[in-house]
């Protein structure tokens, strides 16, 4: 496990204190699990801006393919 040291706004710390004491859990264990939670949710954001861009690579090659079969469907 690593230590760190970080600074939280007061307002976020009374949050948190108050959160977590009604939920008797210990700081470190809230603060693990929160983070966690942020980690997947950021993760979660990059596979679908990841996607979108993905998508709309292969959207132009789609339109290309459809007006292709459209030519052949024309000839027929």
């Amino acid at each position: 496990m690593k230590n760190i040291s970080l600074k939280i706004d007061d307002l976020v710390f009374r949050e948190v204190e108050k959160i977590r004491e009604g939920m008797k859990q210990p700081r470190n264990r809230y603060i693990n699990e929160a983070i966690a939670f942020y980690n997947k949710f950021q993760r979660k954001q990059l596979l679908e801006k990841r996607l979108k861009m993905e998508s709309e690579l292969v959207k132009a090659d789609s339109m290309e393919v459809l007006k292709d079969f459209d030519t052949i469907d024309d000839a027929d």
